[in-house]
């Protein structure tokens, strides 16, 4: 007579992407949105992620992160994943044939629909990243990002996968690691639950279209330098005033580009 095997209720048991050894002991509740990253260097993760609000709420099983290595899928003896570009250059190109078997490894179990599950290459000449690219990437049911290393990824296989190219800014970072966490992080903070405070999210830089206002707290005044009045005063129709306009003032003065959208918006 054997146990018969008992209910988990909400937490969603899966097979694993990663190796045994990567395993930790992090529950999964069924649905959660989950992030899986393709990477040759798997042990970056969660790193940041694993901390402060995202980390409590990845230890809760409120969102889930599956690190897939790169390398076991790389050809010989060796495992090689890159080779030398087409044309010839400097540095080395990540092959199409080892990058599309790790997609198809992150592909088991998700929808093929991209408004879904949205995959995604972190890329300098991408779409620039968002506030609502966020909120688009946080509505799917999770994500798939392709970590680029070297000179870049065969154009082929992004391609072949339709894959989305999603930039973090006008800068080269050696790897797409950094890139990853900081989208996933800009995600994951606007799924229900992780902050705990909805509100907070609708007033932050970006969210309106306008950079975030001043913020203040005690004490009341540092170094011959006061908190304005206003926000001292109770009226709160007068505290938003406030806020909007400095918004606005910011938005002006340091973003002309941000500003000019806001104000077709407003028009």
């Amino acid at each position: 007579m054997t146990d018969r095997p008992k209910s988990h209720g909400r937490l969603s048991i899966s097979a694993s992407l990663r190796p045994g050894e990567l395993m930790t002991d992090r529950p999964r509740l069924k649905g959660a949105w989950t992030a899986r990253v393709i990477t040759l260097f798997p042990d970056a993760f969660p790193g940041i992620l694993g901390l402060s609000l995202t980390g409590k709420a990845l230890d809760q099983g409120l969102w889930a992160l599956d690190p897939i290595d790169l390398r076991p899928f790389g050809e010989g003896k060796h495992r090689n994943v890159d080779d030398t570009p087409a044309g010839g250059g400097a540095g080395m190109v990540l092959r199409a044939d080892v990058v599309a078997k790790a997609l198809d490894q992150a592909a088991l179990g998700t929808p093929g629909d991209r408004s879904r599950w949205p995959v995604i290459y972190v890329s300098p000449r991408g779409a620039p990243f968002t506030q609502a690219t966020a909120r688009r990437f946080a509505a799917a049911e999770g994500l798939t990002v392709l970590c680029g290393r070297f000179e870049g990824v065969d154009e082929r296989v992004l391609e072949e996968y339709g894959v989305e190219e999603v930039s973090l800014g006008d800068f080269v970072l050696t790897g797409g690691e950094i890139a990853a966490e900081a989208m996933i992080d800009a995600t994951v903070r606007l799924l229900p639950g992780v902050l705990g405070n909805a509100a907070s999210t609708e007033e932050e830089s970006h969210s309106g279209g306008l950079l975030e206002h001043p913020h203040y707290t005690r004490p009341a005044e540092w170094r011959g330098r006061a908190i304005p009045e206003v926000l001292l005063s109770g009226n709160h129709g007068a505290v938003e005033r406030w806020r909007r306009e400095m918004a606005e003032r910011l938005t002006e003065a340091r973003r002309p580009d941000l500003w000019a959208a806001y104000r077709r918006g407003t028009d």
